[in-house]
C-alpha cells in the first residue's frame, strides 16, 4: 500500500485529474476522504505499548492536563461548622452547602473520601431543580473534628446525621433524601431504618450492595496496601487519583482530593513514614529530558525526592485500614434493610453485574427504581455528575418532590 499523504495543495498532473476512492487526500471531498480512511488500516500502537489507560493520550506540543487543586467555593455556596453538643463535650461537624429552597439532599461520601467529592454532583444537579444542598464530612473525615473519630460504626455514624440534622433544623426539619455513596450509601440506610431524620422523603444509595460489598472485603486490605503513603504536593496526590482510576474524572478530582489528604505535620510524624514520595512523572518531561540527554529520569526523580521536605508532604487524612472493625457491621443486611424503608427508593449502579440476590428479587418486586450508568468506576456521582444529577433529578420530580428549573427535561427509565 502506498504512503499517505499529507493534507495539501496537490495538482492536477500529481492527482491524475481523478477524485475518485484512489486519489490523493488533498483534492478529495469530505465523503470522499471519510470513505478512504475508513479502508485504511488502523494506526499501530505508540511505541511502548499500553492504551489511554495506561498513560494519558497525547493532545498536541505543549498540551498538559492541569492538575491543580480546586477550591470548594466553586461549587458549593457556602461552608458551615455544626457544632453538636451532648453529655460528654461538642463535636463539630464540617458541611458544604448550596440552594435556598426545595427539598434538601443530605450527601454522604464513600469511605476515605470527604463531602468535596459531591462538588462537581452539586453544581449539576443545583441547576436542574429546586433543592437545598447539604455534603457532610462523616466524622473521621474531612474537617469534622470529633472526640472520637476511630468510632466509626454504623449506628454511631447514623446517629451523627440525626443530630447534625437536628442542629441545623431543630424540631421542624425540611423534606430530606438522603444520598449516600459505599460507605455513605448503608449510612443512609442505618439512618432511615432508625428514623433519625423524621421528615425522610427519599433515599438514594449509589454502587454499594450488600453481596458485592461484602464479597470484596476480603481483598479491601490488599487494595489499601498498594495505595502511595505519601504525595508530595496536592497536585501529585490529584494526578494519582486519575492516572490510577480511581476517580474518572479530572475535574472532580481536582477539588475531592483535597478532602482526602491532608499535609504532614512534621518529618517525624508517625503518620508520614520515611518512605519514598510515590511521585508521578510527566510524559512530557520524560520526552523532554530524553530529548535533551540532561541525565535519566531516575537521577532527577531521586534528587527531587531527597529536596522534597517531609513536612511538606501529604497523606490520607484517615487510615482506612484501620477501621476493617466495622466493614461487616456497615454492610451486612444492608440489602434487607434497604428495602424494609418505606420512603420512595434509588439505587444507582456502576454495573447490573453488581446486583445480590435479594435486591434482584426487590427490584423485579418493583420495591425501589434501579438505574445503571455504564462507563463509570465505583465513584459513579464523580466519573458521572451530570448523568447522576439527571438520574436524582428525574426521581424527585416523578415523585412531585420538586420542580424542574433551566429548563430541565426529565427523561423516565424505561424500566
Amino acid at each position: 500500500r502506498r504512503p499517505r499523504r499529507s493534507a495539501g495543495p496537490v495538482s492536477e498532473a500529481e492527482s491524475g485529474g481523478s477524485q475518485g476512492v484512489g486519489a490523493p487526500l488533498g483534492v478529495m471531498s469530505a465523503l470522499e476522504k471519510q470513505l478512504h480512511l475508513g479502508r485504511l488500516p488502523p494506526r499501530p500502537p505508540l511505541p511502548g505499548g499500553g492504551g489511554q489507560s495506561g498513560s494519558k493520550m497525547r493532545m498536541g506540543p505543549g498540551r498538559k492536563r492541569d492538575f491543580s487543586p480546586v477550591l470548594w467555593s466553586q461549587y458549593f455556596e457556602s461552608m458551615e461548622d455544626v457544632v453538636v453538643e451532648n453529655e460528654t463535650g461538642k463535636d463539630t461537624f464540617r458541611i458544604y452547602k448550596s440552594g435556598l429552597e426545595g427539598p434538601v439532599l443530605l450527601l454522604l461520601h464513600g469511605g476515605g473520601h470527604s463531602a468535596l467529592s459531591w462538588a462537581v454532583f452539586t453544581s449539576a444537579i443545583i441547576n436542574r431543580i429546586q433543592c437545598r444542598i447539604v455534603a457532610l464530612d462523616l466524622r473521621g473525615h474531612g474537617e469534622t473534628k470529633v472526640r472520637n473519630p476511630e468510632d466509626l460504626s454504623a449506628e454511631t455514624m447514623a446517629k451523627d446525621v440525626g443530630n447534625v440534622v437536628e442542629a441545623l433544623y431543630g424540631d421542624l426539619p425540611p423534606p430530606i433524601m438522603l444520598i449516600g455513596h459505599s460507605m455513605g450509601g448503608a449510612i443512609a440506610v442505618h439512618t432511615a431504618v432508625a428514623n433519625l431524620v423524621p421528615s425522610l422523603l427519599g433515599l438514594c444509595m449509589i454502587d454499594v450492595v450488600e453481596g458485592t460489598a461484602m464479597d470484596a472485603l476480603n481483598s479491601m486490605q490488599n487494595f489499601l496496601r498498594s495505595r502511595p503513603k505519601t504525595f508530595k504536593s496536592l497536585e501529585n496526590a490529584i494526578e494519582w487519583s486519575v492516572k490510577s482510576g480511581q476517580i474518572r474524572n479530572l475535574e472532580s478530582a481536582r477539588v475531592s482530593m483535597v478532602g482526602q489528604v491532608k499535609q504532614c505535620e512534621g518529618a517525624a510524624s508517625p503518620e508520614c513514614p520515611k518512605a519514598i514520595v510515590e511521585g508521578i512523572i510527566e510524559e512530557e518531561e520524560e520526552d523532554e529530558e530524553d530529548e535533551e540527554g540532561g541525565g535519566s529520569v531516575n537521577k532527577r526523580k531521586k534528587e527531587d525526592d531527597t529536596e522534597t521536605k517531609k513536612e511538606h508532604l501529604y497523606t490520607w487524612r484517615i487510615e482506612l485500614a484501620k477501621t476493617e472493625k466495622y466493614w461487616d457491621g456497615w454492610f451486612r443486611g444492608l440489602s434487607n434493610l434497604f428495602l424494609s424503608c418505606p420512603t420512595p427508593k434509588l439505587l444507582l449502579l456502576a454495573g447490573v453485574d453488581r446486583l445480590d440476590k435479594d435486591l434482584t428479587i426487590g427490584q423485579m418486586q418493583g420495591k425501589f427504581q434501579m438505574q445503571v450508568l455504564p462507563q463509570c468506576g465505583h465513584a459513579v456521582h464523580e466519573d458521572a455528575p451530570d448523568k447522576v444529577a439527571e438520574a436524582v433529578a428525574t426521581f424527585l420530580i416523578r415523585h412531585r418532590f420538586t420542580e424542574p428549573i433551566g429548563g430541565f427535561q426529565c427523561v423516565f427509565p424505561a424500566c
